[in-house]
């Protein structure tokens, strides 16, 4: 993917990582469409934000996504970089079914139906541009599993073999499927982990990826420096210290 001189839709993007890598590759030379479900805010995030497009979009509704989709691509019909970036993390207690269900259910459905169906709705065009690009967003606890997150961690896993398969799938199209993999940044994904000091600062973590965007351009995975821990336990031979270390250390990790 080039730093610059992308038309980019960024759905899930008012907050948070979202939000951030959208002004960053906005600054960069980029037309960017931010999405997100409340219109208040879209249309607060445009006047603060002078050029930054704006779209109503609820990645959990597949009508909302077709119907967002539409709109994007008839504004905006040189749309050649996607990035699947909406989601959601919660704790959960699989010891009481009646705890983690609802929740569960709700994981998966944003986590994991969100990026299929808006890699299904936009693929079809991004295979006529000459240069095109889906982001998508896993994590580093798809490859190390934080306890009280079990359908996060599933979640972000399935997005990573996804990406890995659609990979495969578009090899001989226009169209690179690039992966970002943050570890736990300073959000506000769950209650208080946006002061959480065992997680990356998200101005840091921003500078760093758009750094990795614009020296590997080639680059199938996006993992910052502090993710390779996580990322390579397995490959290490370490991947129990690593999971012990991050459950003890790390009780909001991403």
């Amino acid at each position: 993917m080039n730093i610059s001189g992308n038309t980019i839709f960024i759905p899930g993007a008012t907050s948070g990582i979202g939000l951030a890598l959208a002004l960053s590759l906005h600054d960069r030379g980029n037309t960017v469409i931010v999405g997100g479900r409340r219109a208040e805010l879209l249309q607060t995030i445009a006047a603060e934000n002078p050029g930054l497009h704006t779209v109503q979009i609820d990645t959990t509704d597949p009508a909302s996504i077709a119907s967002a989709a539409r709109s994007v691509l008839a504004e905006h019909p040189t749309l050649n970089v996607l990035v699947a970036m909406a989601g959601v993390m919660r704790a959960e207690d699989w010891t009481a079914p009646a705890g983690f269900l609802e929740s569960a259910e709700n994981t998966i459905t944003t986590n994991v139906l969100g990026p299929i169906r808006l890699i299904a709705a936009f693929v079809e065009h991004l295979q006529t541009m000459p240069d095109a690009t889906i982001m998508t967003v896993s994590s580093g606890l798809a490859f190390a599993h934080l306890r009280v997150t079990p359908s996060y961690n599933a979640s972000k896993a399935a997005i990573h073999m996804l990406s890995e398969s659609l990979r495969l799938q578009l090899a001989e199209t226009t169209v690179s499927v690039l992966e970002l993999e943050p570890p736990a940044v300073r959000t506000a994904l769950m209650p208080g982990h946006e002061v959480n000091e065992a997680a990356m600062p998200l101005d840091e973590f921003i500078d760093e990826v758009t750094a990795l965007i614009e020296s590997q351009p080639e680059a199938t995975e996006i993992q910052v420096e502090r993710v390779k821990f996580l990322r390579y336990g397995e490959a290490r031979g370490d991947y129990d210290q690593v999971v012990a270390v991050l459950n003890r250390t790390d009780p909001h990790g991403r």
